[in-house]
């Protein structure tokens, strides 16, 4: 299916296929072909998604992934009563020295030139209402599981951390609206070019690709945070260094501002890995899937104080000169 997509609309006969960690991509003389089915997306969305890319592109960025036209001249494609679009990337092999918090710093540095408005992937000011509605959420589902009475070993453990990391999300809501209170953004807080969730793998193994449909447009310091959350949870014992030289890194192109580092810190204190965990068991069909996620918050529960731990230590692993800038510690912590 995919390849008839390339032959028909776009002329290329694939040499080769592979699956990179992320998805299928098509080889066709040198270049790297990516597909990506869009019938659920808004035109704005993929407008702003174009333009961004281009715009990166424009700024010397080598791994973008820029859209395609067809042999009809459009970048929409319809194949079976579907839409598509496809992207290209040259055939870059991933950088030998994986300087990622650099990497990240100058992906950022280019994203903030963008100067049209970013309306539709727009998160910027609202993680807020955001993070209220996803609470909202989880609690609806905690008081169905009281009142029905928990039926299994999941439910009855997501019964009694509900109220604690309830809590923690107030705690993070709070700290999140007193930094917008209290600080004031520098010019490197505007908004940029960021990613849904940017992990270690996000950019790829195989390839280094700068993929426009994992974008969202906020405060960079969402990358930031997701990132050290997903590296803590990976190696929660040994990580410490692999923070700092990666924060190091990052401040060497943008040192982060007050603001930025108390961004990073309120995002890490909303327990968003809880969430999703929860999230993931009620969507989950298979038994084994559901015994995986339960294992997951089991890991969690009895972990809980490490992750405390780390939170009331984050400012001083990464070296934030918290007295000197006036950032408020969380008490309980």
């Amino acid at each position: 299916m995919s390849q008839e997509i390339l032959i028909n609309h776009f002329g290329l006969h694939p040499e080769r296929a592979f699956f990179d960690g992320m998805m299928d991509r098509y080889m066709v003389g040198g270049l790297v072909y990516s597909i990506v089915g869009v019938s659920n997306m808004e035109q704005e969305t993929l407008v702003e998604l174009y333009k961004l890319a281009e715009h990166l592109k424009s700024q010397g960025d080598r791994y973008v992934s820029t859209f395609v036209p067809s042999m009809e001249g459009r970048f929409l494609v319809v194949e079976k009563d579907k839409d598509y679009v496809v992207l290209q990337n040259e055939h870059t092999q991933p950088p030998t020295d994986q300087k990622l918090g650099r990497k990240l710093s100058k992906f950022h540095f280019r994203g903030r030139t963008f100067e049209e408005k970013v309306e539709k992937i727009n998160r910027m000011g609202k993680w807020k209402s955001l993070w209220e509605t996803r609470l909202a959420q989880l609690e609806k589902a905690y008081y169905q599981v009281i009142q029905d009475q928990p039926v299994d070993e999941f439910e009855r453990r997501f019964a009694e951390s509900y109220p604690y990391y309830s809590a923690m999300s107030e705690n993070a809501i709070q700290y999140l609206v007193d930094t917008e209170l209290d600080e004031d953004p520098k010019p490197e807080d505007a908004g940029t070019i960021c990613h849904e969730r940017f992990l270690q793998s996000t950019w790829g193994t195989e390839m280094h690709i700068h993929f426009p449909f994992q974008w969202v447009f906020d405060h960079c310091s969402r990358d930031i945070a997701e990132w050290v959350r997903e590296r803590y949870f990976m190696r929660s014992q040994t990580f410490h260094p692999e923070l700092q030289n990666f924060m190091k890194e990052y401040e060497s192109i943008t040192p982060l501002s007050p603001f930025s580092w108390r961004l990073v810190y309120s995002r890490l204190l909303f327990p968003l890995h809880y969430f999703e965990c929860v999230e993931e068991y009620y969507i989950s069909e298979s038994e084994q899937k559901k015994k995986i996620v339960e294992e997951k918050l089991e890991r969690y529960l009895k972990n809980s104080h490490h992750y405390e731990a780390f939170l009331s230590d984050f400012y001083h692993l990464s070296e934030v000169p918290v007295k000197k800038w006036g950032i408020p510690l969380v008490g309980w912590l």
